[in-house]
C-alpha cells in the first residue's frame, strides 16, 4: 500500500483529506516566544489578530524531525511505502529535514520525498492526483512519475489585498505597500519554478479586482484539466468568493469547482483578504 503525506501547507480542508486519505504533517507557526502547530493548535484569524496588535508578522518554522519521523515510522511499521509532498525548498527547508530523516531511518527504498516546487492548493492539485493513483493500487514509483510529469503544468496565482503582510515577511519593500496601500494596487502573484513572481497589478476595490482576476484566466481555465479548479482564499468576504464560484460554475467546464481556506502559514505571509485560483494545465 501506497500512503500520501503532506505537509500542512497543502490547505486541503479536512473534508478532503478525509475523502483522499491523506496525512497531514504540520508545519510550526511562532508567535512571540510561543509555538504552535497549523492547522491544530491556532486558527488564521488568530494570527492575523495577533500580527496586527504586534505590528509583525509571525515567524514559521519546518518541523523538527522527530515530528517527521512520528509521521514516517507507522508507515513503515505497517510495512506500507509513503510519497511525502513538501512545500517548494525556496520557501522553506522542510522538504530537507524530510530527506533527512527518510536517510536516518534508511527507508529510500519505502518513501519517496516531493518537492512540490509550490504552495498552497498548487501541493493541494498533486496531493489529490497521487492520492487518486494510490487508491487504483498503482506503485509508488507510478505516482511519482504520473507527478513528475504533472508539476510544471500546475498553475497557481493569487491576488492580494494589502501588501503589509508581505512587507513585514521581508517580500516587498516598505516603500512598495506604502505605494500599494496607497494607490489601492493588489498585485498578482504567480508561483514559477518553486519562486513567487508579481505580474500584474490590479487597482480598485477588492471584490472586483479578484473577478477581474479570474476572468482574465479564462482561456487558461479553458485549457485545463476538467477534473477540478481550487478557489483558495485567506479569508474574504464570501460574496466575492461566491462571485468567483459562479463565474467559474459559468464556464460549464470544470467537474468540480473546490473551496479551500488557506492555513496559518500561508495567511502568515500573505495576509487577509488574498484569493487564488489554482488548477493543473492540459500542456
Amino acid at each position: 500500500m501506497v500512503r500520501i503525506i503532506s505537509d500542512s501547507t497543502c490547505d486541503l480542508s479536512p473534508e478532503l483529506v478525509e475523502r483522499y486519505h491523506i496525512s497531514i504533517l504540520p508545519l510550526n507557526i511562532v508567535l512571540g516566544d510561543t509555538e504552535y502547530l497549523d492547522g491544530v493548535s491556532i486558527t488564521p484569524d488568530q494570527i492575523y489578530a495577533w500580527s496586527d496588535a504586534n505590528k509583525t508578522t509571525p515567524k514559521t518554522s519546518a518541523p523538527s524531525m522527530d515530528g517527521v519521523s512520528s509521521i514516517i515510522k507507522p508507515v513503515l511499521a505497517d510495512g506500507d511505502e509513503a510519497v511525502f509532498f513538501t512545500i517548494s525548498d525556496k520557501f522553506s527547508t522542510c522538504g530537507n529535514i524530510i530527506r533527512m530523516v527518510v536517510e536516518h531511518l534508511e527507508a529510500e527504498d519505502k518513501i519517496s520525498v516531493i518537492d512540490s516546487m509550490n504552495l498552497s492548493t498548487g501541493i493541494g492539485l498533486m496531493v489529490i492526483e497521487a492520492a487518486i493513483w494510490a487508491a487504483e493500487g498503482r506503485s509508488r514509483a507510478e505516482i511519482v512519475q504520473h507527478i513528475e510529469e504533472l508539476r510544471p503544468l500546475v498553475r497557481a496565482s493569487f491576488v492580494v489585498d494589502t501588501l503589509v503582510y508581505l512587507y513585514r515577511g521581508g517580500r516587498c519593500s516598505g516603500l512598495a505597500a506604502m505605494a500599494g496601500s496607497m494607490l489601492k494596487l493588489h498585485p498578482e502573484i504567480v508561483v514559477r519554478d518553486g519562486g513567487m513572481t508579481p505580474t500584474k497589478k490590479y487597482r480598485g476595490k477588492l471584490d472586483s479586482v479578484i473577478l477581474h482576476y479570474a476572468k482574465d484566466m479564462e482561456a487558461d481555465l479553458l485549457n485545463a484539466r476538467p477534473e477540478r479548479v481550487f478557489i483558495t482564499h485567506s479569508g474574504c468576504d464570501q460574496s466575492t468568493i461566491d462571485a468567483v464560484y459562479s463565474y467559474l460554475e459559468s464556464l460549464n467546464y470544470f467537474k468540480e469547482i473546490l473551496i479551500t481556506r488557506a492555513g496559518g502559514v500561508v495567511s502568515s505571509h500573505c495576509g487577509p483578504g488574498t484569493l487564488g485560483v489554482l488548477f493543473i494545465a492540459k500542456e
